[in-house]
Parts: structure tokens; C-alpha cells; sequence
């Protein structure tokens, strides 16, 4: 059985979440605050997070940059800002998806097991092989690390997931609808963008420190990494 914790200040919201995910047949357990959710998610260790971003005290985004320290569980970010911007910046911390207030419980459902069947699929693609390798880029997918030349990459997990996506489709051009829906599975409704904006973060890790130009743009279509 899959655990779930829910991190979220309304318990009334809380308690409804946790009601219709138990039927479902899933271990539930919430906090209503940033601190407590830590603590909880320290000891419980669980399968996925629900984050609310309006938190007393220590806030959402906080609670995000704190969980990404020790735990790789998917976070499912929950909120009532519907700025693009906000999205990408909570995504660029180590979301996996985003949720605007109110939603459709049905929906979150739908998400959670989404995001749950994709962690169970990483998991297995490890198993059976965990080292890309680049020329001098070598993308470890079992330890969630990249390195150039043997220094380190400082990637967040959706910018490690887009080189480990693209590098495993090597000379193929992908579009940015295919990788929205295959990197960060479920569609953004035309926010296509996302996908550029994440590829410039990886370019200035790597391409401005190194000077080697690792994808590369395909007009009118979206990105591909091709053989040296």
C-alpha cells in the first residue's frame, strides 16, 4: 500500500483528502504545518507529498527546498496562484506537478497515481541500466547524479529528468509537447514554454560553464541530442 502525506493547514481539507485517498486504498497521514510535515515525512517516509504552499509559519515553497534535501517522493504541489511563473519557480525547486485551488478531487487522484506510476517506472529503468554517458557528460540514473568531465552538475531533479530524457532518445528530435507529456506527465495546456525555460537553466550549468553545446534546438519542432 502506497503512503501519502498531506501538508496542508485546513483541516477540514485535509481530513476529506485523507478520507477519499484511504478508500482508494492508501495509507494517509497529514500535517498542518510546514515543520510538522518535515518531522512527518522524516519518520513515515512516504511514497508521495500533497503541499499546500500557503502554510503558517514556515512556508510551502520552504517546506519544498527542505523535503528535496532527503527525500525524492513526488510532490504534488497544491495552490491557489495561477501564475505561470509561480509554477515554473515551484517546479524548478523539485515539484513534479501543480495543482491550482479548488480542484476536483477525482483529478488529484488521477495525478497521484500518475505520479506514483512514473516513480515505479524510474525505479525499474534503473534496475536495468543506470549510466548514460556523452562524450565527456555522464548521467547516472540510478544515484540521480550528472557530471561533466568529472565535476559534478548542480541539476534539480526535472533538469536531471530532461537531459536523462533526451540522452536516452539521442538523435531524435523531440518535440516540446512529447517531453511535457513524458518528463512531467500530464499536459500544461499549451505552457509549452516550460520546456524552454528548463533548457536554458541546463545550458547554464553546462553548456556556459563547459563551452560544449549538449542539445540542441530543432526550429519549429524541439530539442535533440545528437551523436558527437
Amino acid at each position: 500500500m502506497n503512503k501519502i502525506i498531506i501538508i496542508e493547514d485546513d483541516i477540514a481539507i485535509c481530513n476529506m483528502i485523507k478520507k477519499f485517498l484511504e478508500n482508494n486504498k492508501y495509507s494517509v497521514q497529514y500535517a498542518l504545518n510546514g515543520i510538522e510535515g518535515i518531522h512527518l515525512c522524516k519518520s513515515f517516509v512516504p511514497d508521495l507529498i500533497i503541499l499546500d504552499i500557503m502554510l503558517p509559519g514556515l512556508n510551502g515553497d520552504d517546506v519544498l527546498q527542505k523535503l528535496r534535501k532527503f527525500t525524492n517522493a513526488p510532490v504534488i504541489v497544491v495552490s491557489a496562484k495561477t501564475m505561470v511563473q509561480t509554477k515554473i519557480e515551484l517546479l524548478k525547486m523539485g515539484a513534479d506537478d501543480y495543482m491550482t485551488k479548488p480542484f476536483a478531487i477525482e483529478e488529484l487522484l488521477a495525478r497521484i497515481r500518475v505520479a506514483l506510476n512514473r516513480q515505479k517506472s524510474s525505479v525499474e529503468d534503473k534496475k536495468e541500466s543506470s549510466i548514460m554517458e556523452y562524450g565527456d557528460l555522464q548521467v547516472d540514473t540510478a544515484k540521480y547524479e550528472a557530471s561533466y568531465q568529472g565535476n559534478k552538475l548542480a541539476f534539480t531533479k526535472k533538469e536531471f529528468d530532461l537531459v536523462a530524457y533526451l540522452l536516452a532518445h539521442k538523435n531524435e528530435a523531440i518535440s516540446r509537447e512529447r517531453i511535457l507529456s513524458e518528463v512531467w506527465d500530464y499536459e500544461y495546456m499549451g505552457e509549452t514554454n516550460v520546456v524552454d525555460v528548463y533548457v536554458r537553466y541546463v545550458r547554464q550549468k553546462l553548456d556556459d560553464v563547459y563551452g560544449k553545446k549538449i542539445i540542441n534546438t530543432v526550429r519549429g519542432v524541439g530539442y535533440i541530442i545528437k551523436d558527437e
